[in-house]
């Protein structure tokens, strides 16, 4: 049915999925679009010379749906919203989806992040859109307009200031927007059926209702929110705040690519509904043409990745305001760089760590104790420990690294912090293991040859943003998630 289509094409939005439908009319898909609020900004762009897509997605922290109507007492206490109306955008994501069909990005952006912004100077990326919409209503008032025509003239700047602000510091041009209320995000989580997320450490948190416990677990759409919305007692504060955005957008959107969300008439009535009351999109979005650019994509190419940072605990110019500093130079580059790497379909290689290669190593030499110390130069690079012992099989002509693929990547990272051994493929050994077969040849790290100690230290490829090594206050950088895997990543 053409309805679930694009019911398809909105989730895929709001959770940077996205699927292929099949339909009939387009008359039907012109019906579920007009059930749903439109809004208009000039800084919107027409789309990039190659065809890409820029959306930015913002979550706003209010109390009130899509069409400007209050939540109701039980929403608000479901919600654990509080009766303080606020118009904070405490999630700000740029999505890219070029024209080669090849990836999605989405780019978190910190919502302290320190910037410039049309008309306010240097201020927080979250109050930009609610400060200039007050200013702008405010003086609409003064001058004699009604408070109806203000608020909306208001709140159109608003969108509008804070979309220049992010295509300022991204260098990228905002080409659509979508945006959806804290209503909005728990009504899809539970249209499609919860979200899937996993934690390193349980987590009780009173302010933000989070109170979950560590490991793999499916949260409903209140429980998603307060998931989402905690950000005291993290380790990185509003760092991992981000990274849990990431982590149930990503999980939604594995969800909705795989089809297994979408597969009930009652899913997809309620995901409608959800859609209808609580997103706000720009006008002018051509979904048929939208829907025909996301054809190509798998979950597995649907990155979600956090701008770089230099400072997470930083004050403002004033020191009246706590700050996330960011150098806007070096976040335009780093933006650029991710773009450009994901166009060309290197998701896998960028969401790599050596966290997600567990390394076992078979001494098959004589000398006492090399297993062991080459395990601990693995563990040191950030590798997780595998078995380690001595060789029960057949010699081995020389060390190897034995993979189930040669260009698995933790096998080809593992061989190059080795010295460069050879990879070999073996269909015996599972998707995300590897095994060192260490020979009379071994002369690198832990064979006491000088290749190396177990206390040498790496930043691992791809996720190091530019002063990490030399400022102690810049913050290691926030993994790349990706929508690929039925088992989401355990975060903090």
């Amino acid at each position: 049915m053409l309805v679930q289509r694009v019911v398809r094409v909105v989730a895929a939005v709001l959770t940077v999925a996205v699927v292929v439908g099949t339909g009939v009319a387009w008359s039907n898909v012109r019906s579920f679009e007009d059930g749903i609020f439109h809004m208009y900004a000039p800084s919107l762009g027409k789309g990039g010379d190659d065809g890409a897509i820029d959306i930015l997605l913002v979550g706003l922290d209010s109390r009130t749906d899509a069409h400007g109507n209050a939540l109701s007492a039980e929403e608000l206490a479901t919600l654990r919203a509080g009766d303080d109306e606020s118009t904070n955008t405490d999630t700000i994501i740029l999505i890219r989806i070029p024209n080669n069909g090849k990836s999605a990005t989405a780019i978190s952006i910190p919502r302290d992040s320190y910037v410039a912004a049309p008309g306010l100077g240097k201020t927080k990326i979250n109050g930009v859109y609610g400060q200039t919409r007050e200013a702008k209503r405010a003086a609409l008032i003064k001058a004699g307009d009604s408070a109806q025509d203000a608020m909306a003239q208001g709140t159109e700047a608003g969108r509008d200031a804070l979309i220049k602000t992010v295509a300022d510091l991204t260098g990228v041009t905002v080409d659509h927007y979508a945006e959806i209320g804290l209503l909005g995000f728990a009504l899809i989580a539970d249209a499609l059926g919860g979200v899937d997320v996993c934690l390193k450490e349980p987590v009780f948190e009173p302010m933000s209702g989070a109170d979950f416990p560590a490991g793999r677990q499916r949260l409903n759409g209140p429980e998603a929110l307060s998931f989402v919305r905690q950000r005291h007692d993290l380790p990185r504060g509003d760092l991992d705040r981000v990274v849990r955005q990431q982590a149930v957008m990503a999980s939604l959107a594995h969800g909705v690519i795989s089809g297994k969300t979408l597969s009930s008439p009652t899913t997809l009535k309620r995901l409608e509904a959800a859609v209808q009351r609580s997103v706000v999109i720009s006008s002018g979005w051509d979904v048929m043409d939208f829907v025909q650019q996301m054809q190509k994509l798998a979950g597995g190419k649907v990155a979600f990745a956090t701008i770089p940072v230099l400072d997470g605990a930083g004050w403002s110019d004033d020191g009246m305001q706590s700050v996330v500093r960011v150098d806007p130079h070096q976040v335009q580059a780093w933006v650029a760089g991710l773009l450009d790497d994901q166009s060309k379909g290197k998701t896998e290689e960028l969401a790599y760590t050596p966290a997600k290669t567990t390394a076992n190593v078979v001494n098959d030499t004589d000398i006492n104790g090399l297993a062991a110390a080459v395990s601990d130069v693995l563990s040191s690079k950030g590798f997780t420990t595998g078995t380690v012992g001595n060789n029960e099989g057949g010699h081995v002509k020389g060390s190897q690294v034995r993979a189930a693929k040669t260009d698995d990547l933790g096998a080809q990272e593992v061989a190059k912090e080795l010295g460069g051994l050879p990879v070999v493929a073996d269909s015996s050994i599972a998707a995300g293991s590897i095994r060192v077969m260490l020979a009379n040849d071994y002369t690198g790290p832990g064979s006491g040859l000088g290749g190396g100690g177990p206390n040498s230290q790496v930043v691992p490829a791809r996720v190091s943003n530019a002063g990490a090594a030399a400022d102690p206050n810049v913050p290691a950088p926030s993994p790349i998630l990706t929508a690929g895997s039925d088992k989401p990543e355990c975060i903090n």
